[in-house]
């Protein structure tokens, strides 16, 4: 933002009669009869149509680990050969857990 050097300066009084009275106009425009609401507590009480799921069972295909990929003896996930970060004591560590 440009500053003019030139123009008169406004004394400490002028300056704080201006901040008060904005204040005091911005005090009423804001939102002032909005109430702060907890947006998670708000939406456990909406319940959707249909959207009880309680007696829904998942249906998932696992498959056995492939030849190209290790189980981590950290996190006990099954990784790539790619992501084979180290070897320790004969335990396969996954990039992930090695840093």
């Amino acid at each position: 933002m440009a500053t003019d050097y030139d123009a008169p300066r406004k004394t400490d009084e002028e300056s704080s009669e201006e901040s008060i009275e904005e204040l005091k106009t911005r005090r009423h425009d804001k939102n002032s009869g909005k109430v702060d609401e907890d947006e998670a507590e708000a939406a456990e009480s909406f319940e959707l149509p249909g959207a009880d799921l309680s007696h829904e069972e998942l249906a998932v295909r696992v498959l056995p680990r492939q030849a190209d990929e290790f189980t981590c003896s950290s996190c006990f996930l099954v990784h790539h050969r790619s992501q084979l970060a180290e070897t320790k004591n004969g335990q396969l560590i996954c990039r992930d857990c090695a840093a």
